[in-house]
């Protein structure tokens, strides 16, 4: 009797250990599903966005992933090119826009969308998204409301990947553009107008000329001829500039520096403010405020209201050229981002004085940095970035270009790469290496001067950094 007793316990508890595990497997798949559903309508509602009560620093650890009780507390990363679901019909209403849900990672992915939250929370924004990098973002950011026939006008100042991307491929598809002095009068800049104008685009702080950008400026100028203002925001990042606040429309970022911060991933990112009224000038903006055949016909400014110009951008745009970042970039990302607020600050007060050590140094020919008082740009800069501008430094030494290029040679702690806005400190000749398909005329307008050296300040210490640069300069 104990024998069958013990036997019929042991057949029991498997039964019930059977049962058990039945349920939670059921409940799993079931949380899997609800995921997505939840967080496809966050996405859509706005209600990933942390409480605007918090400060900016509490933002940048705190937003965009939401672990839910017995969710992983860190953002998962979803290595997942495709995502399943129970029926065709799902399936299809994903595919006309009918209902919200990941069903290709070319277009979304959650890890993605997680961060692209937090970024346009640290922006304050209504909806971004990641792209595959900061060039691919500027892209986006003008071919989502341009075509040929349409016309941009852009600061001279810009990047020089950015100043290529218009004046040589984009007008290879029938968008022209106009350069503009960002230090223009608001006469002249209304000059450079045309009826098929459709955005303007320039740089926060401009790389490597370090322009610190009148935003009001251009935001009244912009909005007199109905288009939007579009800003890079690379430099000063929203730590020290939101430009929303000063009337820009769309942000971008090359997510590649100060956000990663480690130089591991590269990637970009698409802010809109939600302020432009596409649909007030109708026709101006058709892609926007018109039917859409690729989808059935939906306007995109009535279907999704203040979020039309990212969907656009993501359903249509990243459907058809696929400038995705990958989920294990955005991962990296994130954990840069985590820590943004504490890196930011560092490379200001690194910068500042690094700069008054070159200022006061009798090899150095000239020094630009917007932090310091006898800049051109130090009102501007106090203006709208009053807690500090970037860690990027140029200057130029006595003797011209030759010499500049020997000095970058002889440094032992600061690397010489293409890349800037990391942690640790690099420096570059940009008429040699990023604005090397410039000719004198396109430099001179670029603010790019031949002797110019790109000195980017890492976290380091600031003693050990200027240490590096003295003995440098020693060779020289």
């Amino acid at each position: 009797m104990r024998r069958t007793s013990n036997h019929s316990q042991q057949r029991l508890l498997r039964e019930e250990v059977l049962s058990l595990h039945s349920r939670l497997f059921s409940h799993r798949k079931n949380a899997r599903t609800a995921f997505f559903v939840e967080i496809c309508a966050q996405r859509a509602d706005g209600s990933l966005h942390m409480n605007d009560e918090y400060s900016i620093e509490t933002k940048c650890v705190q937003s965009g992933w939401k672990p839910k009780n017995g969710e992983s507390r860190v953002l998962p990363i979803f290595q997942s090119t495709t995502f399943k679901y129970e029926t065709s019909d799902e399936m299809g209403k994903l595919f006309d826009l009918e209902k919200n849900g990941y069903f290709y990672t070319r277009l979304q992915n959650p890890t993605n969308d997680m961060v692209a939250a937090k970024i346009c929370e640290l922006e304050g924004g209504v909806a971004a998204m990641l792209t595959s990098s900061g060039q691919a973002a500027n892209y986006y950011a003008m071919f989502n409301i341009c075509e040929a026939g349409d016309h941009v006008v852009i600061s001279s100042t810009v990047y020089g990947g950015t100043f290529n991307l218009l004046t040589v491929t984009m007008k290879k598809m029938g968008i022209a553009c106009t350069i503009v002095d960002p230090d223009s009068d608001e006469e002249t800049l209304h000059k450079a107008f045309q009826e098929n104008t459709k955005c303007v685009l320039a740089e926060s702080i401009a790389n490597p000329a370090l322009v610190v950008l009148d935003f009001e400026k251009f935001a009244r100028v912009a909005h007199a001829h109905n288009v939007p203002l579009i800003v890079d925001n690379t430099f000063a990042t929203p730590i020290n500039c939101r430009p929303f606040m000063f009337g820009v429309d769309i942000v971008t970022h090359s997510t590649t520096k100060y956000m990663d911060g480690h130089a591991m991933a590269v990637g970009g990112a698409i802010v809109d403010s939600g302020n432009f009224d596409w649909a007030k000038y109708g026709e101006k903006f058709h892609g926007l405020t018109k039917p859409d055949e690729s989808y059935h016909g939906i306007t995109y400014t009535e279907k999704f209201g203040k979020k039309a110009y990212i969907t656009k951008a993501t359903v249509q745009l990243m459907r058809d050229l696929g400038s995705i970042q990958s989920p294990m970039n955005a991962f990296l990302l994130n954990i840069g981002l985590e820590t943004l607020h504490l890196r930011v600050p560092r490379h200001c007060e690194n910068a500042l004085k690094v700069a008054s050590w070159l200022e006061h140094n009798d090899k150095v020919a000239w020094v630009n940095y917007p932090g310091l008082q006898s800049n051109k740009y130090y009102e501007l800069a106090q203006k709208y970035m009053p807690n500090g501008t970037c860690g990027v430094i140029s200057f130029g030494l006595k003797g011209g270009r030759d010499i500049c290029v020997s000095f970058m040679d002889h440094l032992k702690l600061a690397a010489i790469v293409t890349h800037v806005a990391d942690a640790r400190t690099c420096v570059l000749h940009p008429a040699s290496h990023t604005h090397r398909q410039m000719n004198d005329e396109q430099l001179k307008e670029a603010g790019v001067q031949p002797d110019l050296i790109r000195f980017s300040v890492g976290i380091e210490n600031a003693d050990d950094i200027i240490a590096d640069i003295e003995q440098a300069l020693a060779h020289i």
